[in-house]
């Protein structure tokens, strides 16, 4: 069951209008500082473009907006590293504290039957952490890697949901 307040949280198909919101969205500088592993030039439109051109035509990717009332506040990726799925999501900053990505992930996880199924966060994201162990995720290791948002190299955790792991 939603959590209240999140009732009207949906996933729905990207659409060409959405990019603006996404594009916007990226903008937020406290917000990528918080995401970390993002575009070297987030201002760039036409990288950004590129970015969800590809996204969108991989076959085996899922790629929602996630809504609000009706308003995009932000999205949801399933894609594929090698041979393991992984998930990413973005929202709006605005939004945050409001349980949308919780509910974003749960109604990803419910369409997409694929397991185990990955995530990463930056290991001093703590609110996405949790977002990802309301829905079931556990640390299974960690990784380093160069965060164009911090401009050095920084702690990554690797979270996992299992096909013996239930989500809620």
């Amino acid at each position: 069951m939603a959590s209240e307040g999140v009732s009207r949280v949906r996933l729905r198909d990207v659409e060409p209008g959405d990019r603006d919101a996404f594009f916007l969205h990226q903008q937020d500088e406290g917000a990528r500082h918080q995401a970390a592993f993002v575009p070297a030039d987030p201002t760039d439109r036409q990288s950004f473009e590129a970015h969800w051109d590809r996204v969108l035509s991989h076959s085996t990717w899922v790629a929602r907006t996630i809504e609000e009332d009706g308003v995009p506040v932000g999205h949801i990726i399933k894609f594929d590293t090698d041979a393991d799925p992984e998930i990413t999501y973005w929202i709006d900053r605005a939004r945050w504290g409001d349980g949308i990505a919780t509910e974003a992930v749960r109604l990803l996880l419910t369409e997409i039957a694929e397991r185990p199924i990955y995530a990463r966060v930056a290991a001093d994201n703590s609110g996405s952490r949790r977002v990802l162990e309301k829905n079931g995720f556990t640390e299974v290791g960690r990784d380093r890697g160069y965060s164009n948002a911090r401009g050095e190299v920084i702690d990554e955790l690797v979270m996992l949901l299992s096909d013996q792991q239930e989500s809620f």
